[in-house]
């Protein structure tokens, strides 16, 4: 028999290329970690197309794996901090480095050749190319084919009864053996005198076990003769339970074209249970609205009208005591749709400042380099404009010295003076400010009197010194007690000044200057003055940063000074958990372009107080209904053999304090990868337009913490009501491959008795 199946694309695709061909042969390369550590691994790819192995050649069995959906880009030569160092060892040409999706680090390589890097270099790019331009069907059979290679433990491409158990198991299925053996058996075919499954016979056991009751009872509620849905019935289904109002038909039939795979279904205008599945596991299907991750967001307000994505001590790979300072992270932060980033600048040798946490072990690199990096990938991602945070520690000769290199590495980005040279009335917008670096530091004097001031300013410190006095030291009052007009002179609509008090800011505040909270003094101000802080924040930026005390670069809750407005909420980047969930679900919408328009009732005068939601003018609490059904291949997190998960849904809204809540299903004995819940968790929530949900799925222990699985973040105004699929992203923020829930909701107006 022909195997048929498994001709995968991305495998199919590398047995005729010669770049592809030689990695399967393998090749010796050398790993580099410090200008210390380079050692030799031996590399292949596997017959999979999709995996690449490699291990030393005294570690006996022992290897690694990692797969190539994992990797983001190829860079080529000295492109990285660690090749740059050991560039007088290794020519550039020998050099590439692997940039991984998430927070993994780099993999730096040396090849013993230049043809031999360019094999390598070229033949990563093409698989990552691959991956990327497979479809939802290519996608899922390139995932039953990694299934079954690592379950064919003898490689002979059949799978024995034994081999099946084992399967399962790795699958989180914990299936009774009696059962197992008799879906086994059906699929054996009659002429079979080995007992194995061959590849078309294991794809059918495959769809044996990823049948989905949940979805064809849906499919039943609507199809009359429960095979097909004609166009009435989907637009039926689309109206009553997608909430889709007048687009219904117009949609449906666009949702037959797009995914029934019968063509006799699309000629007669029909969608099979087979096209149904496809639609509600697709984009469209999601729980997140396709429409509102596109940019869609008036881009034309002032700039304190919207939320902005920002970093704390961006520098850092790690904690800011022992931790990395890295060009890589100012990368990562701004692959992510960061818009500011913060820079904390220091007097350093050779007359080049130097960038790092100061008064701690971390380590330094030189602002020169953060400037550079700045400069070629500022604008990737978006085109919005980078706020430069910085903090400033240097002497007046080396802030000259940094005003030189923001004007010679950044040229026309940076702006230098207000736009059409008038006095602002009110911030520009991030529209008129496209592709434009923005200096957030100390000026002398104001936008409007600039050109006459004096040419030093005594008694200068960082924001953050400044904000929390205690901190003040005698050599940062020593370094800080001058400022330079080079760099001033760069400082337009993000002056940083003293906040005094909301009362004197209103009366005395320009709209270019912005103050900077500790997160402690933020929340007091939030809890004792919202609806004050919410007015400051309409016309001036906010920036809130982590305690000193979060030596470990832990995250606050960013959902506490977004309640009040807070805009420059800046976050440790490096640092995964719930509070970096909600900074990405936030800023998932609209592009990823790191800019959020605020609610229209923080934008304007009105007395919006985030502790008194009901006051406001047009006030409406809604009910959200959340029936969380089933969870589909749900990822393993103890990769002992024969363990398997016990999952648990929690669903968590943040927003305003009277609508922050969390509930969560029973657990589920033994089985990730189709649990099946079916309950019904309710929620009421008065200020939707803040608020975000989060789904947290996690391996239920009696005697210890519940252990992370996945999460998804999405914010209220983005939901699709519905059956949606929800797609589980990991701890990093990266996605975890067909792993889901499948949930019905429903969105209601809260009607109360009078």
């Amino acid at each position: 028999k022909k195997n048929v199946f498994f001709f995968v694309l991305s495998f199919s695709r590398s047995n005729g290329d010669e770049d592809l061909q030689a990695m399967k042969a393998g090749a010796m390369l050398r790993k580099v970690k410090s200008r210390s550590w380079k050692k030799q691994r031996h590399f292949r790819l596997q017959e999979d197309g999709q995996t690449i192995w490699y291990k030393s050649r005294w570690a006996g069995t022992g290897h690694s794996t990692f797969s190539v959906a994992d990797v983001d880009v190829v860079r080529e030569g000295h492109q990285s901090e660690i090749l740059l160092s050991i560039a007088d060892e290794f020519p550039a040409d020998l050099c590439f480095t692997l940039v991984f999706c998430g927070r993994r680090s780099n993999l730096d390589l040396v090849a013993e050749s230049a043809s031999e890097a360019q094999v390598w270099i070229r033949g990563v790019r093409k698989l990552i190319q691959n991956t990327k331009s497979m479809n939802d069907k290519e996608r899922l059979d390139q995932w039953i084919w990694d299934w079954f290679q690592k379950a064919d433990k003898n490689k002979d491409g059949r799978m024995n009864f034994k081999e099946v158990r084992t399967l399962l198991k790795m699958m989180n299925v914990d299936m009774n053996e009696e059962y197992a053996l008799r879906l086994f058996t059906v699929r054996l075919p009659s002429s079979s005198t080995s007992g194995c499954l061959e590849n078309e016979e294991f794809v059918q056991f495959y769809k044996m076990l990823t049948e989905r009751e949940d979805v064809w009872r849906v499919f039943q509620d609507y199809s009359r003769d429960g095979q097909i849905l004609t166009l009435a019935e989907l637009e039926d289904f689309l109206k009553q339970e997608q909430q889709e109002g007048e687009r219904s038909l117009e949609h449906a039939q666009e949702l037959i074209d797009r995914y029934e795979p019968s063509e006799n279904a699309k000629k007669h205008g029909a969608m099979s249970i087979d096209g149904f599945q496809m639609y509600l596991v697709s984009p469209e299907g999601a729980i997140l609205d396709p429409q509102l991750l596109a940019l869609h967001q008036d881009m034309s307000q002032p700039l304190s009208h919207y939320f902005i994505c920002s970093s704390h001590n961006t520098y850092l790979m790690d904690d800011q005591l022992r931790g990395q300072s890295s060009q890589e992270a100012y990368i990562q932060a701004l692959k992510r749709g960061c818009r500011c980033v913060e820079v904390d600048c220091w007097d350093g040798p050779n007359g080049e400042p130097v960038v790092y946490h100061g008064h701690t072990f971390t380590s330094k690199i030189l602002f020169r380099d953060v400037i550079t990096t700045l400069a070629e990938y500022a604008f990737k991602v978006s085109e919005f404009p980078v706020i430069l945070s910085l903090e400033n520690h240097c002497s007046m000769e080396q802030q000259r010295v940094m005003a030189q290199l923001l004007d010679t590495i950044l040229g026309d980005t940076l702006l230098r003076a207000p736009l059409d040279r008038l006095v602002p009335q009110e911030l520009p917008s991030p529209q008129d400010l496209k592709g434009k670096v923005l200096l957030k530091a100390k000026k002398i004097g104001g936008v409007e009197e600039s050109e006459t001031l004096t040419d030093e300013v005594t008694d200068e410190v960082s924001d953050e010194d400044e904000a929390d006095p205690k901190s003040l030291s005698a050599e940062a009052l020593r370094l800080n007690d001058k400022f330079s007009r080079e760099l001033s002179d760069l400082v337009v609509y993000c002056k940083s000044v003293h906040f005094h008090s909301f009362e004197y800011s209103r009366q005395h505040s320009k709209c270019y200057e912005m103050s900077s909270f500790s997160e402690s003094k933020a929340r007091k101000l939030a809890k004792d003055t919202g609806a004050e802080f919410v007015r400051h924040n309409s016309r001036q930026l906010s920036r809130v940063y982590p305690s000193g005390m979060r030596t470990d670069s832990s995250n606050y809750n960013p959902q506490e000074l977004w309640n009040v407005g807070c805009q420059i909420v800046a976050l440790n980047f490096q640092t995964a958990g719930p509070e970096m969930d909600l900074n990405d679900g936030l800023f998932s919408q609209n592009g990823c372009c790191g800019y959020v328009l605020k609610p229209d009732f923080m934008r304007n005068d009105d007395s919006f107080d985030p502790e008194r939601p009901q006051d406001r003018n047009g006030y409406t609490s809604l009910r959200l209904s959340i029936q969380v059904i089933s969870g589909q291949q749900l990822p393993k997190v103890n990769h002992k053999e024969g363990s398997i998960v016990d999952p648990l849904v929690r669903v968590e809204i943040y927003g305003v304090f009277q609508d922050q809540a969390k509930q969560e299903t029973s657990y589920i004995d033994n089985n990730g990868f189709n649990p099946l819940w079916n309950e019904t968790l309710n929620f009421i929530v008065h200020v939707p337009e803040l608020a975000l949900v989060r789904f947290v799925v996690e391996d239920y222990d009696k005697s210890s913490r519940n252990d992370f699985m996945g999460q998804f973040t999405v914010p209220f105004t983005c939901i699709q009501p519905g059956y949606r699929h929800i797609h589980l992203l990991s701890k990093d923020g990266t996605a975890i491959p067909l792993s889901s829930l499948f949930v019905n909701i429903k969105i209601s107006e809260l009607t109360t008795e009078v």
